[in-house]
C-alpha cells in the first residue's frame, strides 16, 4: 500500500483536464509550493526501545517478525486521513512506531501485551491501516516506546459451518482474502466499505465499520457472532449462540473498541450463501429531497435491495458517483441513485420490480444499468482522486454521520454551511471567500434514518492542516448540535474523541474509562484513541 497515499502506486493517476480546469476557475487551486517528500526523505525518530527489550519481543515471535527498519516503520506510520496524508507528504514520521511486531497466535498476542505491560510500551494494533479518524496514533507520554502490532500473520479461515452459517477467521484476513477463502466454499461475507482492497476483519469490528452493501447483508457488526479478544489481565471470549438473554451483550466492549481495551484475535461471522445473481441500476430525480423520500419509503416498506444510495446535486454534477470516470460534468442532472440487488434469479426479480414501483411512484427516472454499473466498477476508486487533488494543490476530505430521517435535511444543510462558511475564510491569501465544493451521498439507509456522507474540495493554504483542523472543529460542533452521530462506519480515534465524549456525556465516559482501567491497567492499547 502507498505510504503517503492510497492503495495501489500504479494505480495513482494525474487529473483529467475538466477537473484542473474546475479547481482553478472554482476554487481557486494552485500548485503546492513545496513538492512531496520522497521516501528517502521521510524524517524518523531514533528507535526509543532498548536491546534488551528488542530481544524479548523477538523471543515471543521470533526475530524475523520484529522489524525496526525504516520501511516497515514508515509503512506503519499514521492511517489514510488527510491530515495523516499530509504529513507524511511533507516528511513528517515523528509518529512512527519503534518498532513492528507480527504475532502468530493468540498466545504471542497475550505474552506481547504482558510484556509490553512491564516495560510499559504502548501498543497500536495494526490491520490495514486504513484507519481515517487517526486511530493509528498512540500517544507516546508516559510510556518507554510504541510498536505497531501488525496482525497479518493471524489470516487463517479456522472453520466453516455451513448449516449454521458461520465462520472462524483470524482478524489479520483482508477482506478480498476472507472472500477467497468462504468463495471455496460457496460463501461470502457480503461486506465492501470503500476500503475493501486493504482493509481487515480485525478493523471492521474494531470499527464497526458498514459496507456499501449494507442494506441487504447488514453491517459488518450484525455479522460477530463471536469474537476472542487478548488483552493485558487475559483472555476475553464472547459470543455463544445467535442471541442470548445472559445480562448484557459483552460483544460490544470489543466491537467498535479501536484496539483501546485489547486485541482481537478471531471472529465468528456470520455468513452468507455465495448470489447468484448481481444487478446495478441507476435512478435521477429532481432533487436530493425527492430522492432521500423515495429512499426512506424503500427502507421503511421494503423490499430492501442490497445497495441503496443517492448523490445530491453537486456529487452527481461532478460525477463523483462514478470516480472511474471523474470530469464528465453535467448540468442539471439532479440526483442520481443506485440501485443494486444480489440473491438468487427469482429474489433479485423481485425486489428489483418492487423497488422499481416504489421509486418510479415517488418520481424517479429509470436510466437502466449503466450508472449501477459504472458504480459498482469504480466503487474503490474515491481515494486515489484524493490523492490527485492532493497532489493538485487542493485540500479533499471526508467525513459522515447519521440521523434520524426527520433530522436530515436539517443535518445536511447544518454541514453544508458550516463547511462553506469555515472553509471560504481560510482560503489561500488572496483568495479568502472562494467557497469550497461540498458534495454529499446517502450512504446506507435504514427503516429509522440514513448516513450521509460528506466531501468536501477547497484550495489549500501555506498551512493545509490548520484549515482542515478548523473546519473539522467547527462541523463536528454542528453535527452534534443538528442531532447527529460524529461517526457512523469511520469510527472515533483521536479526532472524533472530544466530539464524542460530548455526545456519551460525562457518565458514559466514566464507565468506558472503568473498563480500560479494569482490562488495561498499565493504558498501554492505543493510548490516545477512543477513550476521552
Amino acid at each position: 500500500m502507498l505510504w503517503s497515499g492510497w492503495g495501489d502506486p500504479a494505480k495513482v493517476a494525474g487529473l483529467p483536464a475538466p477537473v484542473l480546469k474546475l479547481l482553478r476557475e472554482l476554487l481557486g487551486v494552485r500548485e503546492p509550493e513545496r513538492r512531496a517528500a520522497t521516501f528517502g526523505e521521510v524524517r524518523l525518530p531514533p528507535v526509543a526501545l532498548t536491546a534488551g527489550v528488542l530481544a524479548d519481543l523477538c523471543a515471543v515471535v521470533g526475530s524475523a517478525n520484529v522489524r525496526i527498519d525504516d520501511d516497515a516503520r514508515i509503512r506503519h506510520t499514521r492511517g489514510k486521513s488527510t491530515p495523516d496524508l499530509l504529513r507524511m507528504r511533507a516528511g513528517d514520521g515523528s509518529d512512527a512506531p519503534d518498532a513492528v511486531v507480527q504475532p502468530g497466535s493468540h498466545e504471542e498476542v497475550l505474552e506481547l501485551l504482558r510484556l509490553c505491560s512491564r516495560y510499559r510500551v504502548a501498543v497500536v494494533p495494526f490491520g490495514g491501516g486504513t484507519s481515517v479518524v487517526g486511530g493509528l496514533v498512540a500517544d507516546r507520554r508516559g510510556f518507554t516506546g510504541v510498536i505497531a502490532l501488525d496482525a497479518g500473520r493471524l489470516n487463517r479461515l479456522l472453520t466453516v459451518d455451513t448449516e449454521s452459517l458461520v465462520a472462524d477467521l483470524e482478524p489479520g484476513l483482508r477482506a478480498p482474502q476472507a472472500e477467497n477463502l468462504l468463495a471455496g466454499h460457496g460463501l461470502t461475507l457480503g461486506h465492501y466499505p470503500q476500503s475493501y482492497e486493504y482493509a481487515t476483519l480485525g478493523g471492521f469490528a474494531a470499527a464497526r465499520s458498514s459496507g456499501q452493501a449494507s442494506a441487504g447483508y447488514g453491517r459488518f457488526d450484525d455479522m460477530v457472532m463471536a469474537v476472542t479478544v487478548a488483552t493485558p489481565r487475559g483472555t476475553m471470549e464472547f459470543g455463544r449462540a445467535p442471541k442470548s438473554a445472559a445480562g448484557p451483550d459483552l460483544r460490544q466492549l470489543v466491537l467498535g473498541s479501536e484496539g483501546a481495551f485489547g486485541v482481537i484475535t478471531s471472529l465468528r461471522l456470520r455468513v452468507r450463501r455465495m448470489p447468484e445473481e448481481r444487478v446495478y441500476e441507476g435512478w435521477r430525480f429532481e432533487s436530493f429531497a425527492a430522492g432521500t423520500a423515495a429512499l426512506r419509503r424503500v427502507a421503511q416498506s421494503g423490499p430492501m435491495p442490497t445497495v441503496l444510495r443517492l448523490s445530491d446535486e453537486a456529487e452527481t454534477m461532478v460525477g463523483l458517483a462514478k470516480p472511474d470516470q471523474i470530469g464528465g460534468f453535467q448540468t442539471g442532472a439532479g440526483c442520481l441513485a443506485v440501485a443494486g440487488y444480489e440473491g438468487d434469479a427469482a429474489d433479485v426479480a423481485y425486489r428489483r420490480e418492487k423497488t422499481a414501483e416504489t421509486l418510479s411512484g415517488l418520481g424517479g427516472l429509470y436510466l437502466g444499468p449503466e450508472p449501477g454499473e459504472a458504480w459498482a466498477h469504480g466503487r474503490y476508486g474515491a481515494p486515489y482522486l484524493r490523492d490527485g487533488l492532493l497532489a493538485a494543490g487542493a485540500t479533499v476530505e471526508t467525513l459522515e454521520t447519521a440521523c434520524f430521517w426527520s433530522g436530515v435535511p436539517r443535518l445536511y444543510d447544518a454541514v453544508r454551511l458550516v463547511l462553506s462558511v469555515a472553509l471560504g475564510q481560510t482560503g489561500p491569501p488572496g483568495r479568502q471567500g472562494n467557497p469550497p465544493l461540498v458534495m454529499c451521498h446517502i450512504s446506507h439507509v435504514y427503516p429509522t434514518g440514513a448516513s450521509l456522507y460528506f466531501t468536501v474540495v477547497t484550495a489549500q493554504t501555506g498551512d493545509p492542516l490548520g484549515q482542515w483542523d478548523t473546519a473539522k472543529r467547527a462541523v463536528s460542533e454542528a453535527i452534534g448540535i443538528a442531532g447527529g452521530t460524529i461517526s457512523h462506519h469511520h469510527g472515533v480515534g483521536r479526532d472524533h474523541r472530544d466530539a464524542y465524549a460530548l455526545e456519551i456525556g460525562e457518565l458514559g465516559v466514566e464507565i468506558l474509562r472503568a473498563v480500560k482501567e479494569r482490562l488495561d491497567p498499565a493504558g498501554i492499547l492505543n493510548p490516545g484513541v477512543l477513550i476521552p
